[in-house]
């Protein structure tokens, strides 16, 4: 018997269980805090759990997951040492990822919010615009996500730079990487997009220094996550001028607080945290699979390197 335990406040077990059942009818799946004998738990599926949830499993084999980043998991400082972690990986989450940042890099290089503030006043006047190719943009993480953006902005001609922890080869892209090269990749960088991985390198990267590091006017888009902007500094940034504008999708805290200054702030827009999402099906699929492979004596796929976070 394969026994799975599911714990999320966010996400309906109903739903997991008749699906993975129904994929492996004698699995027999627990959702938390219903653990029983936590001695017979091989697997976890999971999203933000409890601190010390995962370490009172002791003969856990493996913990999946329940959205694309993993930060939640080493949120736990008793995270057990040892055991496989698997994230997502989804075709579809990158595409949705593209398509949220392709829409609001457009909005921010053709002045949308400013066309909607005239709009508003009923005033007809024309803004100067660049081409694509004099806007240059930067995204920052050149990861599934980061990686697949920065190559579909290059296709529509933008002058498109990346930085990432360790040098990354992208057709149409200029490269950056590592702490040496990150000023110089600021520099250059009049659109900032942030799809880095949370980890404790990352914790806070988009602080003032790093906001200073960019051409005065630039614009900061985070669909991240919202552990890497310290959002004082952005907001200092943005009533300075030192930011033009910023579109968040992700937030320390979320859902977003009521009293939070980004709500009404005029030259920020905010998102749900909806840029991308998993789709749950495949992820069902990638659960299944890693079992099976793990009782089959395989590796499991899309482990994550401890070390690194991702």
């Amino acid at each position: 018997m394969t026994v799975l335990l599911f714990a999320s406040h966010a996400d309906r077990d109903d739903w997991w269980r008749e699906t993975l059942l129904a994929e492996m009818p004698d699995l027999d799946f627990r959702t938390w805090p219903e653990t029983g004998d936590v001695a017979e738990i091989d697997y976890a599926l999971v999203w933000k759990p409890e601190t010390g949830l995962l370490a009172g499993l002791p003969n856990l084999r493996a913990i999946f997951s329940l959205g694309a980043g993993v930060d939640h998991i080493f949120a736990d400082a008793q995270l057990p040492e040892g055991v496989p972690i698997c994230r997502v990986v989804n075709p579809n989450m990158a595409l949705r990822m593209r398509e949220w940042v392709v829409m609001h890099v457009l909005m921010h290089h053709r002045r949308h919010r400013e066309y909607d503030r005239l709009q508003k006043a009923h005033e007809w006047r024309e803004l100067p615009q660049p081409h694509a190719g004099e806007r240059r943009v930067g995204v920052m993480g050149l990861g599934e996500l980061g990686g697949d953006a920065a190559k579909h902005l290059g296709l529509l001609g933008f002058d498109v730079a990346g930085w990432s922890r360790t040098p990354k080869a992208i057709d149409g892209v200029t490269g950056f990487h590592g702490a040496d090269g990150l000023k110089d990749f600021l520099a250059r960088t009049e659109i900032l997009v942030c799809l880095l991985p949370l980890t404790p390198a990352t914790e806070g990267i988009v602080d003032a220094d790093l906001l200073s590091g960019l051409p005065r006017g630039a614009t900061f888009i985070n669909a991240g996550r919202g552990g890497h902007v310290v959002e004082e500094d952005l907001l200092a940034a943005l009533d300075s001028g030192q930011i033009a504008e910023a579109t968040l999708d992700v937030f320390r805290t979320e859902p977003l607080p009521p009293e939070s200054r980004f709500w009404d702030h005029p030259r920020v827009t905010v998102t749900p945290h909806i840029a991308a999402f998993s789709d749950p099906r495949a992820l069902v699929d990638q659960v299944i699979g890693n079992i099976r492979r793990d009782r089959a004596g395989e590796p499991l796929l899309n482990t994550v390197d401890p070390k690194r976070g991702y």
